[in-house]
């Protein structure tokens, strides 16, 4: 059975009265390549254990068990729970659990059911709830990697150099847990139904340690959102109007210090000088 099949995937749904849901962001892939590539990429064997979200109806995590030790895909739909029943038959290391990941505890999911493996995840992400996704996977640590499709702009966003347009706030984010890399696109007519935009396929490898050393990582990350919330200002106004409790002159003496202009956006900051002014204004 060919999940990807438009035939098969109607055949699939039609008998339980299943309808697309935009709120939970359902778009079911129908180019058999892409969840075949997602899984080759996630560099898969017997002693991974994969984390998967929204698995649909199971063409990806099908690839999965095929190359993992342990597949444990969780789903918010319950209406897919006869389907994947169905679907996921003949891949007996694939275990669905039906609610919200963003509301399970991560490291405990992952030390109950991927036990004595190595964790990754491997998903299609829901494009409505990508950040906070991405945010509970670093969160949770205890995994080696992420290979997670997403929304193109997101994934050239999470990739973004320091002074491009696409850099912001959750871009530091990222790159500080993880280096990322875009591996491929996928077109909207690979999925049904077809969403607007195109996807991007993005993998990120955990940072077993920060790129850079800080004293204080919650102030660093303080003073990104506040250059990022005004990225249009100099950093000295924007972190006066958005960094409590410091003065413009302690501001100005830390940007000089790191022998920033006065002048500088946040935007325009690598990550080692986002720390380096947090140690500064920590000092």
């Amino acid at each position: 059975m060919i999940l990807t099949n438009p035939s098969v995937l109607r055949a699939l749904l039609e008998p339980h009265g299943f309808r697309f849901s935009k709120s939970m962001g359902q778009n079911f892939l129908i180019a058999q390549w892409v969840p075949e590539r997602i899984a080759e990429e996630a560099e898969l064997d017997e002693t991974v254990g994969v984390l998967e979200v929204g698995p649909g109806v199971g063409c990806l995590t099908q690839e999965l068990s095929r190359r993992a030790g342990k597949v444990v895909s969780v789903e918010l739909d319950e209406r897919l729970r006869p389907v994947l029943a169905e679907t996921l038959s003949d891949c007996p290391n694939a275990e669905v659990v039906f609610g919200d990941v963003l509301k399970q505890n991560i490291p405990a999911l992952v030390a109950e059911k991927l036990r004595d493996l190595r964790p990754v995840v491997c998903a299609n992400l829901p494009y409505n709830v990508t950040s906070p996704l991405l945010t509970a996977f670093f969160e949770a640590g205890c995994f080696e990697r992420l290979t997670v499709m997403v929304q193109r702009e997101v994934a050239q966003r999470l990739c973004a150099a320091p002074g491009t347009a696409d850099y912001g706030a959750f871009t530091v984010y990222t790159q500080w847990h993880a280096e990322p890399k875009i591996l491929f696109d996928v077109s909207p007519g690979c999925f049904m139904p077809a969403p607007k935009v195109t996807s991007s396929v993005v993998r990120l490898d955990v940072r077993k340690t920060p790129p850079v050393p800080v004293r204080d990582e919650k102030l660093m990350f303080r003073i990104v959102r506040a250059a990022f919330n005004q990225r249009r200002k100099t950093l000295s106004n924007a972190l006066s109007s958005g960094l409590n409790g410091y003065t413009k002159e302690r501001l100005a003496a830390a940007i000089e210090a790191c022998g920033l202009d006065a002048r500088v956006r946040g935007e325009a900051l690598s990550i080692a000088q986002f720390a380096a002014l947090s140690d500064a204004l920590g000092g």
